[in-house]
């Protein structure tokens, strides 16, 4: 579980599974640059990890995903403060759930912005870092939904598959650099996700957040000619 002076990139990491993944890493030594649009919440978890004496740092840098300069930023600061970027996970995403009809085309629009242009734009940004150095690492939180599909939800359904072909193709493109690729595709999991918000008694056998962390740091501690392409991961109470 090596990740001693890794520069990792975390977007979506003002709360939830990213915030509980930033702090984790930057336990074990990384020196994580975390990214969202609510500054606050995210200089909350830059001061925590001072306060907690943690291994690694923790830079944060507001910003949202959808907008290029914003993800360029944050790129150029890792690169600034670290020399390198070695791990990149696009974790900024959100949900909502009703019929076509229903949906409007702003909710559309803004979704779409988040969850597929987000991943592109931060990825985009920091891939000729990782071509120049020959290494590097990008992972993507999609959900068990980038591979079925279920009713209410068209809109974030659409976009977790178009996270899994972007992947798909990315792979291919980016495996000759010597550069991993990793989908993340996990079920119910206890977070701010959901509607009636992190901690309700309904969600109590949910994955929690400490879970995903956890597994995000096994992902990203693999030895350097190690990539795990998918990962998949359930509470035990959801059937798949």
């Amino acid at each position: 579980m090596n990740v001693e002076n890794k520069t990792i990139i975390i977007s979506g990491a003002s709360r939830g599974i990213g915030r509980a993944t930033a702090m984790l890493l930057a336990q074990h030594g990384a020196n994580v640059i975390v990214t969202a649009r609510n500054a606050d919440d995210l200089n909350e978890l830059a001061t925590e990890a001072i306060q907690g004496s943690v291994r690694g740092k923790i830079v944060a840098v507001s910003g949202d995903v959808a907008n290029e300069d914003d993800m360029n930023a944050v790129v150029k600061m890792a690169k600034d403060q670290f020399n390198r970027i070695d791990v990149v996970i696009n974790n900024a995403g959100y949900g909502v759930f009703k019929p076509v009809e229903e949906i409007s085309v702003e909710e559309w629009d803004k979704l779409m912005a988040t969850n597929v242009k987000g991943t592109f734009l931060l990825t985009k940004a920091a891939l000729p870092i990782l071509k120049a150095q020959g290494s590097g690492h990008i992972v993507v939180v999609a959900s068990d939904v980038a591979k079925r599909t279920f009713a209410g939800g068209s809109l974030y359904t659409a976009s977790k598959y178009a996270q899994e072909a972007f992947m798909g193709a990315l792979r291919k493109e980016v495996r000759p650099f010597g550069i991993k690729v990793t989908g993340v595709y996990s079920g119910l999991v206890d977070s701010y996700f959901h509607e009636k918000g992190h901690g309700h008694e309904t969600s109590k056998h949910y994955l929690q957040v400490g879970d995903m962390a956890e597994s995000m740091l096994f992902l990203v501690s693999r030895p350097a000619h190690v990539v795990i392409d998918e990962f998949m991961i359930h509470p035990l109470e959801q059937e798949y």
